[in-house]
């Protein structure tokens, strides 16, 4: 499980580089600076995964240059580094090259105004693989947008650094919109979780899906990993044992989203998934939530045609049927007794009398 950092040593010294900007005005499309207080309270060497780290905060610059020469002094940096980015993207219709709106930037000044997304690639062309992770949230304007579609590789910043994010549609007019998948990462930081990257990423992109009705995610292919390494459930375990229930369930989510989207949600493999999210809930002292997901893990099953008297099918009805005795808020006992007893009905299970002893508890 380890820390989100780039594998550095416990002496080196990380730097994070956070810039927030968009322009004044009406040309706002994103409440970009609203992410910084967030990213200001975890702790420095958290975001870089080192034991110390120098932060480099931006909000709302005015300069295209001073930006520039800020983040080639953090590119020089030798330890890990981390760029944050929320803002706004607009698309130079001469070049076809994306940038980066700062405060100042309008339309008609874009080439001037604005940070030339190509600058920040090459800045961070020059740093060895697997010392920088650059981290965005950002609004396309609509000609970006469309651009995407037919080059999903415009935003790429080449072999070296890991880019993860979300790019979104600009909203038209209105309220400008908020950088809540970055915010989200913040909050997984200062939550104490130290989630692999990728992780932060799923759960971020998740937690934000809510918020836009579209948007494109970004991360790097997953790394090739070593037999000993493609299990992930002794480290789930060790998360949770060791009261990480935040983190084990995290990771466990994310597994589970790889599950659906390699095997499809009527699968075996995404089906382990949430039993596993139930054990977690019962090991975090939640047995509402541990019902629930058992309950759903039993119906997943019966929909996959296994017999009712498979034993897995019986052992997930019957884990859920403990969990609800647990449950010591009547009104979700309530709530979530009407499903249990018809799962019973259907899966009566090994134990002689469950059915009955059920229906006299829901009758109390």
């Amino acid at each position: 499980m380890g820390g989100a950092g780039t594998g550095a040593g416990t002496g080196t010294v990380g730097t994070a580089f956070l810039l927030a900007a968009a322009p004044a005005g009406r040309g706002r499309a994103m409440d970009a600076t609203s992410v910084l207080p967030a990213l200001a309270a975890v702790p420095p060497g958290v975001l870089t995964g080192t034991t110390t780290a120098t932060v480099v905060e931006l909000a709302d610059p005015l300069d295209p240059q001073t930006v520039l020469t800020r983040l080639r002094a953090a590119a020089a940096s030798p330890g890990p580094l981390l760029v944050c980015l929320a803002g706004q993207l607009h698309l130079d219709r001469r070049q076809q090259r994306p940038h980066l709106a700062l405060a100042r930037t309008t339309p008609a000044t874009l080439r001037y105004t604005a940070l030339p997304w190509h600058w920040v690639a090459g800045e961070l062309a020059v740093r060895p693989p697997g010392t920088t992770t650059v981290v965005v949230d950002l609004a396309a304007d609509p000609d970006l947008w469309a651009r995407l579609t037919t080059a999903p590789d415009l935003l790429s910043l080449g072999p070296g650094p890991l880019l993860y994010g979300r790019v979104t549609p600009a909203p038209r007019r209105g309220v400008p919109m908020t950088p809540d998948y970055l915010r989200s990462w913040a909050e997984l930081w200062r939550s104490g979780a130290r989630l692999p990257y990728a992780t932060l990423h799923a759960e971020s992109a998740a937690h934000a899906a809510s918020a836009v009705t579209e948007s494109r995610l970004l991360a790097p292919a997953p790394a090739p990993v070593s037999p000993q390494e493609q299990d992930p459930h002794p480290a789930i375990l060790a998360a949770a044992m060791a009261g990480r229930h935040g983190e084990a369930a995290a990771v466990a989510a994310a597994w589970e989203r790889e599950a659906l989207r390699g095997h499809g949600p009527r699968s075996a493999e995404a089906v382990h998934w949430t039993e596993v999210r139930a054990d977690l809930a019962r090991l975090a002292g939640d047995p509402a939530r541990s019902c629930e997901l058992w309950l759903a893990a039993a119906e997943a099953r019966l929909g996959l045609r296994q017999p009712t008297d498979d034993p897995d099918v019986e052992g997930a009805v019957d884990r859920a049927h403990h969990q609800w005795e647990q449950i010591g808020d009547p009104a979700r006992a309530r709530a979530l007794g009407p499903t249990l007893v018809a799962l019973r009905r259907r899966v009566p299970g090994r134990q002689p009398g469950a059915l009955a002893a059920l229906t006299r508890r829901m009758a109390d």
